[in-house]
C-alpha cells in the first residue's frame, strides 16, 4: 500500500511540474524586452514580499495599459487623459512659489552654481501679540549691522551691503548666484545701500513674508475665486472688479462711491510711472499689508517694526516735538505719516538725502493730486494732540508699506 501510494504521489508531481514549466515558456514569450523592469517587478518590490495579490493586480493593470497602447492612432506613452496644459503647469508653479513666499524665478539663474536658499518659515501669531508695546521715546537702540554675510558667512568689510530695514548684509555676488535679484536690482543695491536712502534685503522687501500661513492662504483663496493670475499686470478695471468682490464677500454689500475713488486713488499710487497697469509685486505687497491692516491691531504691528524702523520714527517724532513735552499735534502726525512714502528718484540719490525726511508729500508724487492738496493743508491745521505711543501704533503700517524697494506706494493714506 505503501509503494502504490508513493507512485501515486510522484505522479502528482510530475503533473505539477508540467504545468509549471508550460507557464514558465508561455510567460517567456511574452516577457519585455530585459533592459527595463517589468510593472510586475515593480509592483512586487513595493509591496517587499512579492505577494501572489500584488503580481496578479499588476499583471492585469500592465494587460489593460498594453491594450490601450495598441489601439489605432494611439502613441505608445500616450494615456486616457490629455497631459496638462503649459500655462496651467506655469500657473500652479506661480501659485506654488507664492504661497513659499519664493517670488518670480529669475530668468538669467545659472542652474549649476545656485547656492541654496535659505529655509522661511511664516510667523506665528503670539498670545501677547495685541498686548501694548512699550518703546521708550528718549532710548535710541541703534542696531549694529552683522558682520558677516547672511549667504556665505563670510566677513569681507567694505564688500557687504546692508540692509535698511534689519541688521543683515550680503555680498552682491551671494545675491547673484541664490537668482533672488535680477541684474537691475543688483546694480539698485549698488548705488542704494551706503546712502541714506538705503536698500531692503529680499526678506524685508517682500511684506508678503509677515503673513501668517492661515492669512496667506485666505489671500490666495481670494486670488483665485477672483481669478487672479499671479505673475501678471492688473488695469483698473480689474483692480476695481477685484475690490468689489471682496466688499461682498466681507461686508456683503457693494463699493460706494467714494470707496470706488479711493480705489482708483490707489490705482494711481501704485502706478508711479503711469503705464496704465500695475505691477503684480506691487500689487500683491499691497493685498498683503491690507491683511495686515484689516486683522491685526496696531500694538501687533508695532511689534513687527524692526529696531531700525523704530529708531527712525523716534527721530522723526523728536524733530516735530520742538519743545520736547513727547506731544505732537494730529497735523504733524499726518505729515510724518506721508514723509514714509517719500521715494528718492534714482538721478536725485545722494548720501545728502533723508529718506526720513519730515514734510508733504512732493508734487510730482503719485499720490500728490489738487484736492489731496487742499485736504491736506486742512489737516495741518488739526490740533489734536498726539503721544509719542499713539502715533508709533498710528504711523506702524506706512512704516511697513514703506519697507519695498519699488517706488510705488503700497499704502496711501485714506481719502
Amino acid at each position: 500500500m505503501g509503494v502504490l501510494m508513493s507512485k501515486k504521489q510522484q505522479v502528482e508531481k510530475v503533473q505539477k511540474c508540467s504545468v509549471v514549466v508550460s507557464a514558465f515558456k508561455d510567460g517567456l514569450k511574452d516577457r519585455a524586452a530585459p533592459a527595463a523592469a517589468s510593472p510586475t517587478e515593480e509592483v512586487i518590490a513595493e509591496n517587499g514580499d512579492g505577494s501572489a495579490d500584488g503580481s496578479h493586480q499588476a499583471n492585469k493593470e500592465h494587460t489593460e495599459q498594453k491594450d490601450k497602447d495598441s489601439k489605432p492612432g494611439s502613441l505608445p506613452n500616450q494615456q486616457a487623459s490629455a497631459p496638462p496644459r503649459e500655462d496651467h503647469k506655469a500657473n500652479q508653479e506661480a501659485w506654488g512659489r507664492l504661497r513659499d513666499g519664493k517670488g518670480v524665478e529669475p530668468e538669467d539663474l545659472k542652474k549649476a552654481h545656485q547656492l541654496i536658499p535659505p529655509a522661511f518659515m511664516r510667523p506665528k501669531r503670539e498670545v501677547n501679540d495685541d498686548q501694548p508695546v512699550d518703546v521708550p521715546l528718549g532710548q535710541r537702540e541703534q542696531p549694529v549691522n552683522d558682520e558677516m554675510c547672511e549667504v556665505c558667512e563670510v566677513w569681507t568689510a567694505d564688500d557687504l551691503f546692508p540692509c535698511r530695514t534689519c541688521t543683515r548684509v550680503f555680498h552682491d555676488g551671494c545675491l547673484r548666484e541664490m537668482g533672488y535679484l535680477s541684474t537691475e536690482a543688483l546694480q539698485e543695491m549698488r548705488e542704494t545701500a551706503h546712502t541714506t536712502t538705503g536698500w531692503s534685503c529680499y526678506y524685508c522687501d517682500n511684506v508678503n513674508l509677515l503673513l501668517t500661513e492661515e492669512e496667506m492662504y485666505s489671500l490666495m483663496e481670494t486670488f483665485k475665486q477672483c481669478k487672479i493670475i499671479p505673475e501678471s499686470c492688473l488695469v483698473s478695471d480689474e483692480l476695481l472688479q477685484y475690490r468689489h468682490f471682496v466688499t461682498k464677500q466681507l461686508f456683503e454689500r457693494d463699493l460706494t462711491d467714494e470707496e470706488e475713488e479711493e480705489v482708483l486713488a490707489q490705482f494711481a499710487a501704485l502706478d508711479p510711472d503711469k503705464k496704465g497697469q500695475i505691477e503684480w509685486f506691487d500689487f500683491f505687497y499691497h493685498e498683503s499689508l491690507s491683511v495686515l491692516q484689516k486683522f491685526r491691531s496696531e500694538n501687533s504691528l508695532v511689534r513687527i517694526l524692526t529696531a531700525k524702523e523704530r529708531d527712525r520714527a523716534r527721530a522723526i517724532f523728536q524733530s516735530i516735538d520742538q519743545d520736547k513735552d513727547g506731544i505732537i499735534t494730529a497735523g504733524e502726525a499726518r505729515k510724518a505719516q506721508t514723509s514714509w512714502f517719500h521715494k528718492i528718484n534714482k538721478e536725485s540719490q545722494s548720501c545728502s538725502v533723508s529718506i526720513s525726511h519730515v514734510g508733504p508729500i512732493s508734487e510730482s508724487s503719485p499720490a500728490s493730486s489738487s484736492s489731496e492738496r487742499s485736504r491736506d493743508k486742512a489737516l495741518e491745521n488739526d490740533n489734536r494732540p498726539v503721544t509719542w505711543e499713539n502715533f508709533l501704533m498710528e504711523s506702524a503700517i506706512y512704516i511697513l508699506a514703506a519697507r519695498p524697494n519699488s517706488s510705488a506706494m503700497h499704502i496711501r493714506l485714506p481719502l
